[in-house]
């Protein structure tokens, strides 16, 4: 390296120009090789060997000999000797100086899997690649970065499904802090191009069609402490946490109400859930949440009106904004009854669109109670579910629904499980917690 060095200063001063960027890589090498190499020679020379160590099986693991393990670390390629330990009665082999690196089984350390699990989260596996090689000096394959982050992920998913199953038995401990003057949850679901097995069978959103995407549930959690000027919500910065898997509705219910606890959810003294109109939603929030105030998204209430509408007259446009505005202002004053009895009287042409506003009838009929925007207003809290289609964009659309993207449940998930622990500020506590597990 050194001798390159000495290329590119001699090729400078032939020139009269220094080719900064090759010198500041060629030295970057430099540095990263030197360190590489006492990398290598501390991690071999600072193990203390005993004669045994336990094995699983419950006997004793003799030492057998020294092996070298070729490691990827941040510096680079490393080989270190550690000492190998072998069990005459179940003749499994062990390497404990691996178990304390937390290397057991990889090719690459802690500090790598880490940077892997980073960029896998963020863009492409093949993205990922390119800026390990560009931003770290990293050799690495688009294979490896969906391998380490995908394992970071199951792992992240593992441990909180083991949270979860706590939870179901009550055993959540108590957590002393603040109390929280209001906390919100808000749930929501989009889907995720899927590979073909994993639709199997499923039906699509168009009829006749098979399906091609799997819903991800997504739930957030967030807190307020205040209302601007105007009394209008506000939202506190940086408060919102995220969780989130392809599951059932019975499975994600037990998984926001492990999330919402986590968040303060027994010591907040205002509770709020809000959502769209899904049944699966409010059928979780008066399963888990019984005693939150429970709003439907003013917005999708909107936007019901307005698409009810643009079914209702497609020729008439000044028809159609009239016969809207007159609805929502309705919906805005909470005059819900009123509502209700407008569309069940509404004159219908065919049968198609008497079946459209019957169901629109029924849903806000059904959503009543949660639609007292008036009431909610007053008490200075949201009535529109921005931060959860927020979420469904940040959180899942950006990384998961890129074009030529296909997932198996199994990848989707660890994938949503990083993301959700690192936008909820969580990765460097489980990064550190499982150093030191």
């Amino acid at each position: 390296m050194n001798r390159l060095l000495a290329v590119i200063f001699t090729g400078g001063r032939k020139s009269g120009k220094l080719d900064l960027e090759a010198v500041e890589f060629a030295t970057r090498e430099a540095m990263h090789c030197a360190g590489a190499a006492v990398l290598g020679k501390l991690l071999s020379g600072s193990e203390a060997a005993e004669r045994e160590v336990a094995c699983a099986c419950g006997g004793p693991a003799r030492l057998h000999d020294t092996r070298s393990k070729q490691l990827m670390t941040v510096l680079g390629q490393v080989r270190y000797e550690r000492a190998y330990y072998l069990c005459p009665q179940c003749r499994q082999g062990q390497s404990p100086r691996d178990r304390e690196l937390d290397v057991v089984a990889t090719e690459y350390s802690p500090g790598v899997r880490r940077m892997m699990g980073l960029v896998g989260s963020e863009t492409s596996f093949a993205q990922g690649r390119e800026q390990l090689e560009l931003l770290a000096g990293l050799p690495l394959t688009a294979k490896a970065v969906e391998r380490q982050a995908e394992a970071l992920g199951a792992d992240i998913g593992a441990r909180e499904q083991a949270e979860i199953e706590r939870a179901k038995q009550l055993e959540l401990p108590a957590i002393c802090a603040p109390a929280v003057p209001v906390l919100y949850i808000e749930m929501d679901g989009t889907g995720v191009p899927m590979v073909k097995a994993e639709t199997a069978g499923r039906a699509g959103k168009t009829a006749g069609q098979p399906a091609h995407t799997r819903e991800v549930k997504l739930g957030c959690v967030f807190t307020q402490t205040t209302t601007d000027k105007e009394g209008r919500a506000v939202r506190d910065e940086d408060s919102t946490t995220y969780t989130a898997a392809i599951e059932t509705a019975a499975e994600f219910g037990l998984r926001i109400y492990t999330e919402a606890w986590r968040r303060g959810w027994s010591r907040a003294k205002k509770k709020v859930v809000i959502g769209d109109g899904a049944i699966w939603i409010w059928n979780l929030a008066d399963q888990h949440f019984p005693s939150a105030v429970k709003i439907v998204d003013l917005y999708h209430a909107r936007e019901h009106l307005w698409e009810l509408s643009a079914k209702l007259f497609p020729a008439d446009e000044r028809q159609r904004k009239r016969w809207t505005t007159r609805l929502l202002r309705k919906l805005d004053q909470g005059e819900i009854a009123a509502l209700v009895k407008i569309l069940r009287q509404h004159p219908a042409p065919d049968e198609e669109r008497a079946h459209l506003l019957a169901n629109e009838a029924a849903y806000f009929e059904r959503n009543a109670d949660r639609m007292r925007y008036p009431d909610f207003r007053q008490q200075g809290l949201f009535v529109g579910s921005g931060v959860i289609e927020a979420g469904c964009r940040t959180v899942i659309g950006v990384r998961l629904k890129r074009s030529g993207m296909f997932w198996t449940v199994a990848g989707a998930n660890a994938i949503i499980a990083l993301r959700c622990c690192r936008l909820s500020k969580r990765f460097e506590d489980y990064c550190e917690n499982r150093s030191a597990a």
